[in-house]
C-alpha cells in the first residue's frame, strides 16, 4: 500500500470519528451537563460546529488532493468526492446559517418557533458519513484490485 493509498484510507476514518464524536455525542449530551442553559449551549454548539467543518474542509482538500496522486481515483471516487463538496457547501452555506440565525433568537430570549432545520442537517451528516464509507469501501476494493507496482 502507498502513502497516498493509506492516506486515502485515514482521512476519512478521521472525518467519520469527527463527525460521529462531534455531531451524534458531544452536541446533544452538553445539554444534559449541570449548569449549562440552552443559550450557553447554542453558543457552544455554534462554535464546534463551525470548527467541525473547517476540519471537514481541510479534511475534503487534502481527500480532494490525494484523489488527483497516483493511483488513481476510480470514477465511482470521483462521484463520492462531488458528493461530500456538495454537501460540505450545503451544510455551510444554506443549512448553518438558518440555524445561526435561529440560535440568534433563542440566545436574545425569544422563541424562533418550530423548524425542521435540525432534522436537515442530520440528514446531511449521515449522507456525509454513508459517502465517507463508500469512499472507504472504493478505496480498498480498488487497491485489492490494482496490478503490483514493480521497484
Amino acid at each position: 500500500m502507498t502513502a497516498i493509498s493509506a492516506l486515502r484510507l485515514i482521512v476519512p476514518s478521521v472525518w467519520i470519528g469527527l463527525i460521529l464524536g462531534l455531531s451524534f455525542i458531544e452536541a446533544p449530551l452538553k445539554f444534559m451537563a449541570p449548569g449549562i442553559t440552552v443559550p450557553l449551549g447554542l453558543g457552544i454548539g455554534r462554535l464546534m460546529f463551525w470548527a467541525l467543518a473547517i476540519g471537514g474542509f481541510v479534511l475534503l482538500l487534502v481527500l480532494t488532493a490525494s484523489a488527483v496522486l497516483r493511483p488513481r481515483v476510480p470514477v465511482g471516487g470521483w462521484a463520492l468526492i462531488g458528493c461530500l463538496w456538495v454537501l460540505m457547501l450545503v451544510q455551510s452555506f444554506a443549512i448553518r446559517p438558518a440555524l445561526s440565525a435561529r440560535s440568534d433568537i433563542v440566545i436574545a430570549g425569544g422563541d424562533p418557533g418550530p423548524s425542521g432545520l435540525h432534522y436537515v442537517y442530520i440528514a446531511t451528516d449521515v449522507a456525509i458519513l454513508i459517502t465517507l464509507v463508500l469512499w472507504i469501501v472504493i478505496t480498498v476494493r480498488s487497491s485489492r484490485t490494482a496490478p503490483m507496482q514493480h521497484r
